[in-house]
C-alpha cells in the first residue's frame, strides 16, 4: 500500500476523536512512512484550498466544505450494521444511462456514491441492490444524492427478480468471497492485537494503520446484504473486532503523539 502526505492526512482525521489534527501531529505521524514535513506542509495547504480541509485553531485542521458530506458518511462506520432492516423481498433499482459518462468527475461521484451503498451494476446503467437499508427508500436516495449521485438519476422499486438475474446479483457481489473476506480479516486483526503490546510505539502505530486501513475499508464498502445472502454470523463478528481494533489503535496513536510532542 502506497501512503502519501494527502491521503494520510485525511485518514487520520477520519480516525481523530475529534475529528481535528494539529500540523505536528501529521508531521509525527508522516514520519512513519517517510514522508517529510515539507511535503506534509505542502499536501495541508492544497487540501486547504481543495476545501476538503480548513483550519480551526493555530495549527489545527477540522474537514472542509467540500468533503463534510463524504467525511460524514464514512465517519459513521463504527455504525453502519446498524442501518439494515428486516429484508422484504424486494430491490432498490437506480437508472443512470441518461445520463451520460463524458463528465469524469460526475461519473467519479456516482459510481463511487453508488459502490458505497452497494449497488451492483447489473446492466450498463442500472444498478440493483436488496431493500433492506436505511429507514426507507427516501433515505436511500437522500444519502445517494449526499455522496455524489445526480439529481437526475432515477430509482425505482422492484418487488421481484427472475432467479437468473438474482443468481447474477449473488455471483457480483461475490458473497463467498466476502464470507471468507470477513473470516480472514477478523483473525488478522486478532492475531494483531494479541501481540502488540511487545511492539515499539512507531511500529504499532504503523502496523495499526496499514492493517486497520483496510479492515475499515471493508466494513465502509460492505454492501449491507440481507442473511438470505449472507453468513451474518461471521460479518457480525468481522464488525464487532474491527470496534475492538479501532478502539487500540486510537490508543497507540494517542501515546504516539504524547511521546512525540511532549
Amino acid at each position: 500500500m502506497k501512503i502519501n502526505a494527502r491521503h494520510l492526512i485525511l485518514d487520520l482525521l477520519l480516525a481523530a476523536e475529534n475529528h481535528s489534527l494539529l500540523a505536528r501531529e501529521a508531521i509525527v505521524a508522516c514520519q512513519l512512512f517517510a514522508i517529510s514535513e515539507n511535503s506534509v506542509r505542502v499536501a495541508l495547504a492544497r487540501l486547504s484550498a481543495d476545501g476538503l480541509i480548513r483550519a480551526s485553531g493555530r495549527g489545527r485542521y477540522q474537514i472542509g466544505p467540500a468533503g463534510i458530506n463524504l467525511f460524514n458518511d464514512v465517519t459513521a462506520w463504527r455504525n453502519r450494521d446498524q442501518k439494515m432492516r428486516t429484508w422484504n423481498g424486494h430491490y432498490l433499482a437506480i437508472f443512470t444511462s441518461h445520463l451520460g459518462r463524458s463528465d469524469r468527475t460526475a461519473l467519479r461521484h456516482r459510481e463511487r456514491a453508488l459502490n458505497m451503498l452497494g449497488f451492483f451494476p447489473l446492466e450498463q446503467g442500472l444498478f440493483i441492490r436488496p431493500d433492506n437499508i436505511e429507514a426507507d427508500s427516501q433515505a436511500v436516495s437522500a444519502r445517494l444524492h449526499s455522496l455524489g449521485l445526480e439529481a437526475e438519476a432515477i430509482m425505482l422499486e422492484v418487488a421481484n427478480i427472475d432467479e437468473g438475474r438474482k443468481q447474477q446479483l449473488i455471483k457480483g457481489w461475490q458473497t463467498e468471497r466476502l464470507n471468507a473476506q470477513y473470516v480472514s480479516l477478523q483473525q488478522e486483526l486478532t492475531t494483531w492485537m494479541n501481540k502488540a503490546a511487545d511492539l515499539d510505539t512507531e511500529q504499532a502505530a504503523r502496523e495499526s494503520f496499514l492493517i486497520g486501513h483496510d479492515a475499515i475499508r471493508a466494513v465502509i464498502y460492505d454492501p449491507l446484504l440481507p442473511d438470505q445472502f449472507i453468513d451474518k454470523a461471521a460479518r457480525k463478528a468481522f464488525f464487532n473486532t474491527v470496534q475492538t481494533y479501532d478502539k487500540t489503535g486510537r490508543e497507540i496513536w494517542q501515546k504516539l503523539y504524547q511521546d512525540a510532542l511532549s
